[in-house]
């Protein structure tokens, strides 16, 4: 038995949850800690409620207005390097987290001496960060001999860039974002898990036809062409068009299960799918987004319809006079979900990883 820890910002979508059932239904033991409360409300292990970071709205805007005046990471610029490297831009901002890291240490101390953590085996880490910017955590359990592991999301590789001291003495990292790939020498893909079972399709289309989209930034889906695009074909085609924007959870899976189709992304900056259409697809909806040339080559048998801002009508009236298509795609899409997003089969391909690392590990 392996005692696994998980290292976060936020439980952003339960992902957390997932890997710590994962590796318990495995004989092994897990815990995750984040640094706040997640915006979604999934459930929390250890949370550290710490100062000075937080996703509320006014807090990123604030975040943004003194990174546009200091010269922080900016949202519509990709950086260079292979990987991006992270360097404060100037001493304000290396004061900031030389502050923040001081403010933070005696709650994360007493952290790490309540819950044992240079006692786990396995580390690992999400978007590239661990308690301190000058990762002095990782090294203290790094010099343990033991093996960490990171997983990039995207925008934290794009936009920031890696932070040097973690990532010379990370031993993987992990992403489940093909565009990312070539961006880090040291990179390798993980699909996203899910639990498929806990929903059971109906594989039925009844009237009104009902499509749907959820978002959180308008900006990184192109849901303002979505939103226009469907409100049109309500007019015209006798749709449903249901918006899902920052809601709950919860309450954002309760309106998924009432559509027949889901509408991911047409902004393609962030080409590709994520958690919203694994839930989709398991439910049996028929998903459509964008995937560029390299998704397409990168998982050649997916499900999905894919569409850009200009073909996403035309895709979607083909599906509205064809129901039948509807049912078909949703049938396909739920089988593929479940042989490549499962917890068995994600959890089996990140343990793969593990052995290839020399991390001797029981099942």
């Amino acid at each position: 038995m392996k005692k696994i820890l998980y290292i976060a910002p936020e439980n952003v979508v339960g992902n957390l949850n997932i890997w710590k059932h994962i590796h318990e239904s495995r004989g092994n033991q897990c815990r995750f800690i984040t640094y706040f409360k997640s915006l979604n409300g999934f459930p929390e292990d250890i949370c550290l409620n710490l100062p000075l970071v937080s996703p509320a709205p006014w807090f990123l805007a604030t975040r943004k207005m003194v990174y546009r005046f200091l010269g922080g990471p900016k949202e519509s610029v990709v950086l260079d390097g292979h990987p991006p490297v992270w360097s404060p831009s100037n001493p304000l901002i290396s004061t900031f987290f030389k502050f923040r890291d001081a403010l933070w240490k005696r709650t994360v101390e007493q952290t790490i001496e309540q819950f044992n953590l240079l006692d786990f085996d396995i580390l690992h880490l999400e978007t590239g960060l661990e308690f301190y910017r000058n990762g002095s955590f990782i090294k203290r359990f790094k010099q343990q001999g033991k093996p960490i592991l990171n997983t990039f999301h995207g925008i934290e590789l794009r936009h920031r860039g890696v932070i040097p001291e973690i990532d010379r003495i990370t031993d993987l990292n992990l992403t489940s974002e093909v565009h990312l790939l070539p961006m880090h020498p040291n990179l390798k893909y993980l699909p996203l898990p899910f639990d498929v079972q806990r929903f059971k399709p109906k594989f039925s289309v009844t009237a009104p036809i009902t499509i749907c989209h959820a978002t959180r930034n308008r900006h990184f889906k192109g849901s303002d062409e979505i939103i226009r695009i469907g409100r049109e074909l309500e007019k015209s085609h006798n749709i449903r068009f249901l918006l899902i924007e920052n809601e709950s959870h919860d309450e954002t899976l309760k309106l998924k299960q009432t559509a027949h189709i889901y509408i991911d992304q047409v902004a393609d900056i962030v080409p590709g799918y994520g958690m919203n259409s694994i839930e989709a697809m398991s439910m049996g909806l028929v998903c459509c987004t964008s995937m560029n040339a390299e998704w397409q080559q990168f998982v050649p048998e997916h499900p999905f319809i894919h569409v850009t801002s200009e073909t996403l009508k035309t895709e979607l009236i083909r599906l509205i006079e064809h129901p039948e298509t509807i049912t078909e795609k949703g049938r396909i899409g739920r089988d593929w979900v479940g042989r490549f997003h499962s917890l068995n089969s994600v959890g089996d391909q990140l343990y793969q990883y593990y052995q290839q690392l020399g991390i001797s590990i029981d099942e």
